[in-house]
């Protein structure tokens, strides 16, 4: 993808104050950059492989800064793997220093609001795997999503109850640690999907 392309991509979708540090992270290291409709299961991936060059995708209907931390997230693990290869672990110390130390030019108020700034500057003393583990975060990032009306959130119903998502139906399954294992209703394929997740339509179990 030209230079002038990923600019044009990362203009729509990140604060605009960022703009030049997320391309100078591409420039760095040269990735494949993809956007991706909303997935179940993840907002962002990196991926590589044997004589291909890295791939990182983003998914499309991420707020800005939500986008913006994705992006970085993602890009710590391209730092790591060219250093580390594949012995370092997937969200380990060396994912956790780098994300830091990618993050850090960013974390502040000209590239994110208080109070999603305070959250965010505590969520990196010890970042996660994925940012839907911590609500408190999950939370400020939504509450500056001024155009959604009141969510309901995959954790705020009952286990068995059905669900509508990305304009399919689910039944809520156990679960696990901070994911919630769903199956499908028309396939019967099972997804992990973010406990915090914002859910459509549902047909609440009474068990």
């Amino acid at each position: 993808m030209p230079l002038e392309e990923i600019r044009q991509t990362l203009t729509h979708h990140v604060p605009p104050s960022a703009i030049d540090y997320c391309l100078s992270l591409w420039q760095e290291s040269g990735f494949i950059f993809k956007l991706r409709k909303n997935r179940l299961s993840k907002v962002g991936d990196f991926t590589c492989g044997t004589n291909r060059r890295p791939r990182i995708t983003v998914n499309d209907n991420l707020t800005p800064h939500l986008f913006l931390m994705t992006y970085v997230h993602e890009v710590a693990h391209l730092r790591v793997h060219i250093q580390q290869g594949y012995k370092a672990e997937a969200h380990g110390a060396e994912w956790k220093q780098t994300f830091q130390r990618l993050l850090l030019p960013l974390l502040n108020p000209v590239h994110f609001p208080e109070p999603l700034l305070s959250g965010l500057k505590a969520h990196m003393q010890n970042p996660l795997a994925s940012s839907f583990s911590d609500p408190e975060l999950t939370r400020l990032f939504r509450a500056l999503d001024k155009k959604k009306q009141p969510a309901t959130l995959l954790s705020q119903v009952p286990e068995g109850s059905i669900f509508q998502l990305q304009g399919k139906w689910f039944t809520k399954g156990k679960l696990r640690r901070t994911r919630v294992l769903c199956r499908e209703v028309k396939s019967s394929r099972q997804y992990l999907v973010p406990a915090d997740m914002e859910i459509g339509s549902a047909q609440l179990s009474l068990l």
